[in-house]
């Protein structure tokens, strides 16, 4: 999971790069929009305590872990796993936002011609909509940004990239499962107006086709948008990118998720395997990254610094965006450029002691 979010945020900072770089007149400066001090707080996923991860203090959070009931959706096709449609913003109007959208699994009658004419595009086939497998970017446009934003016009397109970074990785993840599936990553930034606000929002799929032996099944994979006001976007990356650095799974959930989907599904003896070998394969994939690229050079473009946790005496990565890094012992973290301010003074921050988590040495 945290290679997935490591490769995810290279992806990130060189989409923002090169977007920048597409604007007329060059990279446009930052407007400084960050507070001086921001404080981030852990947070659990609501409904089932899937995973935690960090937000920053004031933030609200919207959905978490849902489930298909197969009795009422039709059959059985998006009953088998746990979705998450889960949103993190800075205010009830959702004005800087992050938000992870379930995957789904849609069916493709091109494989099917004896009853296709039985099941139209838009149908309702063993609890899956008909529909013609498309291409990442494609399925943004025409499903992720329709259901995430219900009501609205079809937004401007700013730009449509490939991510095979992204579908490489899920690829590698999946090579345990007995099928040849096709994947394809795509990154589309839009911009559009809502309640008079004008956005822009950058959304990243994976679209994953099952194949032939699938017999015309099909998935969105790591579907995630963050937006926020025009000209504000690249001040809040380094929120966003905190954020999604700070994911850390429930592996007991996660093993419980797997052995559920074992049941309903009958799913390999391969899978629980496959699990169990997850935190060793983190740490060698970590491994193999950083030995790939300069390892300083990899902090500066992601916005990240190495720090040591007071705590753990562990080397932790964070953003390089403050000059001071302050942590607690449940691992809250409040980032700074005051130099005299101290959250254990600060009547606002009623939690277990801060410490000052310093720089590492190199």
């Amino acid at each position: 999971m945290k290679s997935f979010f490591t490769l995810l945020l290279i992806v990130f900072i060189s989409w923002n790069l090169s977007a920048q770089a597409t604007k007329k007149g060059g990279n446009q400066p930052k407007n400084g929009l960050l507070p001086e001090t921001m404080i981030f707080m852990k947070v659990n996923e609501p409904n089932e305590n899937a995973f935690s991860l960090l937000l920053p203090k004031g933030w609200q959070t919207k959905g978490g872990i849902m489930r298909v009931n197969p009795m009422t959706s039709g059959g059985s096709g998006n009953a088998i796993d746990a979705k998450l449609d889960f949103a993190m913003m800075s205010d009830e109007n959702a004005t800087v936002a992050m938000r992870w959208l379930p995957e789904v699994m849609f069916f493709d009658m091109r494989y099917s011609p004896m009853i296709a004419p039985m099941f139209p595009p838009g149908s309702n086939y063993n609890g899956m909509t008909v529909m013609p497998i498309m291409d990442a970017n494609t399925f943004i446009a025409q499903v992720v940004f329709p259901y995430a934003h219900p009501g609205l016009a079809a937004p401007e397109i700013l730009d449509r990239k490939p991510a095979p970074e992204i579908a490489k990785k899920i690829q590698y993840d999946d090579r345990f499962i007995p099928l040849q599936m096709q994947y394809d990553g795509g990154i589309t930034t839009v911009r559009y107006t809502e309640n008079g606000t004008t956005y822009i929002e950058m959304i990243l799929a994976v679209v994953q086709d099952f194949g032939q032996t699938g017999a015309g099944l099909w998935k969105n994979r790591s579907t995630l948008g963050f937006r926020a006001p025009e000209g504000e976007f690249e001040d809040w990356v380094p929120v966003f990118m905190t954020v999604i650095g700070s994911v850390q799974m429930n592996m007991q959930w996660l093993i419980g998720e797997i052995q559920g989907q074992v049941q309903r599904n009958q799913i390999q003896k391969e899978t629980l395997d496959r699990l169990r070998e997850l935190d060793n394969e983190i740490l060698e994939s970590q491994r193999k990254t950083n030995s790939q690229i300069n390892h300083d050079m990899f902090l500066n473009i992601t916005g990240q610094e190495e720090y040591v946790n007071p705590y753990t005496k562990q080397t932790e990565t964070g953003s390089n965006e403050w000059d001071y890094r302050w942590v607690n012992s449940n691992n809250e973290i409040i980032y700074t450029n005051d130099g005299s301010y101290n959250p254990n003074a600060d009547q606002s921050v009623n939690l277990n002691e801060y410490k000052l988590s310093p720089v590492k040495k190199r």
